[in-house]
């Protein structure tokens, strides 16, 4: 299906310019303004969203005031994104934006502080434009379970965007803004990098603060990026990814650029053979080893790997965010936060009728999956044994990573299917994941790539992490592959 004429414009064709670090630049040098770059960006968006759905909560007003500012004055050397626009996931707070998180049960809620990344954004220039439609609470592998319905893949409208972050990551595909950020919790940013054909990296669990960020998985979220260079990645991770003193998950120091070192040449890389063996689909396991041979050419070594624990990743998992998401959510009972049922007969009649028209279904599926890991009798059998499980995995991948640079794998095992295709059965959306929850589930950073896919092929998106704490040497990595051609922001055709 084709969308060239739709979809296709050089907002999303001309990467070179409209990447956040050229706009920068040009917004610094005053070869360009920032206010008229929007004009130009909103006439863009208003014409291509109504039927993708990315965006729940344009700012025009706000955006034209924050450019109108920025112009006032002369840019500041640390305003690294200074005049560029950037979308954020509605679960991030930002005063006055949506934070309705995809839910009835937050309907009309608007952001009441700023969270500290998009505090952090606006002090270095950015200029915040939207909020971005998500799954619901940030649960989900397709962006089909919103309260704003589904987001639509712009290279196939009848396929799904990945999730949770699909808005998000449409909005950067798209060409809405050269930078967005979702959230990750087991690849919510990844997959749909993966399934849109840009970059999507999760950073390293405490690199990024968590402050302002609404809570799916504690232990688990990750504030994460989206861009369509890799360059964009590294410009933004150098103002979000700080200690925050607000978040006392967060790692000291702040992230520092290696991407002037980045070389390909001498590093060593492990595959995990056994689980490429079942469920890739021809176009994902040809392009995961067309990447492969590439690399051995460049003089990359590859070493096949096992990691013991992974057999039992999805299991892990799903009952330690199920566990997390039942106690973050318990506070959105209708009194202290979120949607109050009317016409209830009594205290326990108000929670339930709340909630039951407050949520949907798959947040109530994993409130009930959560709640009942936790119950009395259950939670050694099975939340105490799934956070032994997750012990012994991250060690295990800290042993690999004492012998190898990074492990690479497929982001999603298969390109973005269609709407309704897994929707009736939620395990089979759930074993999307598969790939991705290792990351999450240790710690460590990862970032989907998009492959050389030929023209008109669907997105695939391959993926690498790296040891806790080495963000930028992945980064560095990534753009060195980008910058031999080996992967690169699919074009809308």
């Amino acid at each position: 299906m084709s969308h060239k004429n739709k979809f296709s414009s050089e907002f999303v064709n001309n990467i070179n310019q409209h990447s956040a670090y050229s706009l920068a630049k040009a917004f610094r040098t005053g070869e360009r303004k920032p206010s008229q770059y929007l004009e130009e960006l909103f006439e863009h968006i208003e014409k291509q969203n109504p039927e993708l759905n990315a965006l729940t909560n344009l700012q025009k007003e706000y955006a034209f005031a924050r450019a109108k500012e920025l112009e006032s004055k002369k840019p500041e050397a640390d305003q690294l994104l200074y005049g560029v626009p950037v979308v954020i996931k509605e679960n991030i707070q930002k005063i006055g934006f949506s934070v309705e998180c995809a839910s009835k049960m937050l309907k009309g809620y608007r952001g009441q502080f700023d969270a500290t990344a998009i505090a952090s954004l606006e002090k270095a220039g950015a200029i915040l434009i939207a909020s971005a439609n998500m799954d619901e609470f940030a649960m989900g592998s397709a962006n089909e379970h919103s309260a704003h319905g589904a987001v639509k893949n712009p290279h196939d409208l009848n396929r799904v965007s990945g999730g949770s972050s699909g808005g998000s990551s449409v909005a950067c595909a798209a060409g809405f803004a050269p930078i967005s950020l979702g959230s990750d919790t087991g690849g919510s940013v990844r997959e749909p990098a993966a399934f849109c054909g840009i970059f999507g990296f999760k950073p390293t669990y405490g690199r990024v603060s968590r402050y302002g960020l609404v809570a799916f998985g504690s232990s688990l979220d990750q504030i994460s990026p989206f861009a369509r260079t890799v360059e964009d990645l590294d410009l933004v991770l150098k103002v979000i990814g700080h200690e925050d003193p607000l978040d006392a998950t967060t790692l000291r120091g702040c992230y520092e650029s290696q991407i002037e070192k980045a070389t390909l040449k001498g590093k060593k890389v492990g595959v995990i053979r056994s689980l490429l063996k079942s469920g890739l689909d021809e176009n994902v396991s040809e392009q995961f080893t067309n990447l492969e041979e590439s690399l051995k050419k460049q003089g990359v070594e590859f070493v096949d790997i096992e990691i013991p624990s992974l057999s039992h990743t999805l299991s892990v998992y799903y009952v330690i965010a199920c566990a997390e998401a039942s106690s973050n959510l318990s506070r959105f009972d209708g009194i202290r936060f979120g949607h109050r049922a009317e016409n209830t007969d009594d205290l326990a009649d108000l929670y339930s009728k709340s909630r039951s028209e407050g949520f949907g279904a798959e947040v109530k599926r994993r409130i009930m999956l959560g709640t009942f890991t936790l119950s009395a009798g259950y939670y050694d059998a099975f939340y105490g044994r799934a956070l032994a499980v997750r012990d012994m995995m991250a060690k295990e991948f800290a042993a690999v990573f004492e012998e190898l640079d990074f492990i690479y794998m497929p982001t999603a095992p298969t390109s973005a299917f269609k709407f309704g295709e897994n929707s009736h059965d939620p395990l089979k959306e759930y074993l999307y994941d598969v790939f991705t929850i290792p990351a999450n589930l240790t710690g460590i950073p990862a970032i989907s790539l998009p492959a050389k896919v030929k023209e008109g092929c669907l997105p695939v998106g391959l993926q690498f992490m790296a040891a806790k704490g080495r963000d930028a040497e992945l980064i560095a990595f990534a753009a060195a592959l980008e910058k031999a051609k080996l992967v690169g922001t699919t074009a809308l055709v």
